[in-house]
């Protein structure tokens, strides 16, 4: 039986947990696994996911009156979250709502809600086990649609490595949903295509042998530092460390090598059969030590190369370059921000009236 129940956002927010079987993580029991509470030597852990929903105002009595509706009451909208993350940002779900539309957002297998004891964060060896996450949430969308609700449109929003995933997912799943909107979606590591095919094998053959090797990442923490800074303060606050740590979680080599096999398959060129929206910054720097400009600027992925990737998507694709934005658009200083939110109501609404 479907158990909503409240979630750690609060008000106006309810969580569903769902197993997805028994976890076949490689790394159960050896010592590499994150914990989130205290472990259970007895049983190894259940694989779940959670999906987050957050349902839009009733329409008020004038509306009703007067037959009045939001510009977006016909759309379910689902969220992926990106690496080492997970869903909170409430201003994000409260756009979609407050136009009428319901916002539901997934925390994916070993992420943020869903990480159980002794589970190796974030781990996946291949993006496409991420479809029984999707699956159910849209599942649950449709089964819960309002009563005479008739035909609800349905729009994927992705973030970094989420973006990745379900452009992958629309791709091979055409006819199913009706936009997809991408911020700042991890298509091409940051070493250029180039770069992703020399080091490829070498990854291939590592995880092959050793999944859970340890691979040496360069985080800093200065994009944390960023969003800490200048990211909207009550969002913010929230932000559960566990979850969500300063710096990413562990990079292994089984995860490594599925990330590669996502972004050639986009290298070789997607066919989204909907519209695509792709928000991004302006500018990218990968430093070395903290500066006042890393409020400013992408420090996690290359937008210029994520700019060309995202032409391989599919027919019909429009590129919203924002300047000054972080990596999470919507988590930038204020003006930023707002000229994210904006430039994404005017691809929605654009995109709902044009198809009638």
């Amino acid at each position: 039986m479907i158990q909503w129940r409240p979630d750690v956002l609060g008000d106006g927010f309810e969580q569903l947990t769902f197993e997805l079987g028994p976890d076949d993580d490689p790394g159960l029991g050896d010592g590499k696994g994150a914990t989130a509470g205290e472990s259970d030597a007895q049983q190894p852990p259940v694989l779940v996911g959670t999906l987050i929903r957050s349902l839009p105002a009733p329409r008020t009595l004038w509306q009703r009156v007067t037959g009045q509706r939001r510009d977006l009451e016909d759309v379910d909208v689902l969220y992926l979250h990106g690496w080492s993350d997970y869903f909170f940002q409430t201003d994000l779900a409260r756009f979609w709502t407050d136009r009428g539309a319901r916002f539901f957002a997934v925390d994916l297998r070993r992420y943020g809600r869903s990480l159980r004891p002794g589970q190796t964060a974030g781990y996946v060896d291949d993006l496409d086990d991420y479809d029984a996450e999707i699956e159910f949430a849209l599942a649950e969308m449709r089964a819960s649609s309002p009563r005479n609700a008739g035909d609800r449109k349905v729009v994927l929003l992705g973030h970094s490595t989420g973006g990745l995933v379900l452009s992958l997912w629309a791709s091979r799943h055409p006819g199913v949903v009706d936009a997809l909107i991408l911020n700042s979606p991890w298509l091409e590591l940051q070493l250029s295509t180039r770069g992703r095919q020399v080091i490829a094998p070498i990854v291939n053959l590592g995880a092959k042998l050793s999944p859970l090797e340890g691979i040496p990442q360069l985080d800093y923490g200065f994009y944390s530092r960023a969003v800490r800074q200048v990211g909207p303060q009550d969002e913010v606050a929230r932000i559960n460390a566990e979850w969500k740590p300063d710096q990413s979680h562990p990079v292994h080599t089984g995860w490594l090598r599925a990330i590669l096999a996502g972004h050639d398959r986009v290298y070789r060129g997607l066919n989204i059969d909907v519209p695509v929206c792709v928000l991004l910054s302006t500018r990218s720097a990968l430093p070395a030590r903290w500066s006042e400009e890393l409020t400013r600027t992408d420090t996690v992925l290359d937008v210029d190369g994520i700019a060309r990737a995202a032409l391989k998507l599919g027919r019909s694709v429009t590129i919203e370059r924002i300047p000054e934005a972080l990596h999470d658009v919507f988590m930038s200083s204020v003006e930023p921000r707002c000229d994210a939110f904006d430039r994404l109501e005017r691809f929605a609404k654009g995109w709902r009236r044009a198809i009638g």
